[in-house]
């Protein structure tokens, strides 16, 4: 089950963090791979690792908050694959303020990166995927898409992934007759370029020990299990989900 050999797999934010964690994932169960991002070289030295495991990697350039480079890249992959199988939304930034004091450029944006960036790639790949009536869409939510926090005021980033929580349903219903699925991962806390400083203090890590059931972060990988099966076609059935990857942070 969940083999994934020869699927074509499109991945954002795909230069570092939780993005480069999947692509390897995606890469060691046989998906050709379409890395983008904005850091090229980065995206560059990817290619060459994951090409060792013997699956082909188009890597290209794209900010996902630019429909022309998005619509760019789309056309590229077709050029290069045929088609697009699975898309996995990973690509992600947010402006950390809190509603009294966010500006209209940071509320704008988080609302960009991490909630329109999905819409625009979404509307892009998801007209490939319908030619052969046949698509796997992941969306990487969060946790603070679900619920509030007491420990870091960050509105736009809540508003963003509660959007992209919604987003998905919506999307899951409207591509369904197509044979497209729509699901969402919200990941708990898990290191990246983007974390690490918060979850590297001391009070952090005994807010996590208070209000994670595990008592920890997510380890790398974890993550792993729940994209390979979404992006399965084992997972026909499956669509408009929303899965907590948190150590049972949101079921208390």
């Amino acid at each position: 089950m969940f083999n994934l050999k020869d699927k074509i797999a499109v991945i954002t934010g795909a230069s570092s963090g939780l993005g480069a964690c999947m692509a390897k994932a995606f890469a060691r169960q046989g998906a050709n791979l379409v890395l983008l991002a904005r850091r090229i070289e980065r995206l560059e030295e990817s290619k060459k690792e994951l090409e060792k495991l013997g699956v082909k990697v188009l890597a290209i350039k794209c900010d996902v908050t630019s429909s022309n480079q998005i619509n760019e890249a789309a056309r590229r992959t077709e050029e290069e694959f045929g088609r697009v199988d699975i898309l996995v939304n990973c690509a992600g930034a947010s402006k950390d303020k809190g509603v009294l004091e966010m500006d209209d450029s940071e509320w704008d944006f988080t609302i960009a990166t991490d909630l329109t960036s999905v819409f625009k790639m979404t509307r892009a790949f998801a007209n490939i995927m319908k030619k052969n009536n046949y698509g796997r869409i992941i969306n990487i939510a969060s946790i603070y898409g679900m619920v509030g926090n007491t420990e870091i005021p960050t509105i736009a980033y809540h508003s963003s992934k509660g959007g992209v929580i919604n987003f998905t349903r919506a999307a899951a219903a409207e591509l369904a007759p197509f044979g497209i699925t729509v699901n969402a991962i919200c990941p708990g806390y898990f290191y990246t370029e983007l974390t690490t400083a918060v979850l590297d203090t001391e009070t952090f890590q005994e807010f996590a020990k208070t209000h994670v059931p595990m008592k920890r972060y997510g380890k790398e990988g974890e993550l792993n299990a729940g994209a390979i099966f979404l992006a399965s076609d084992e997972a026909s059935y499956v669509t408009g989900v929303i899965l907590p990857i948190d150590g049972g942070y949101t079921a208390v």
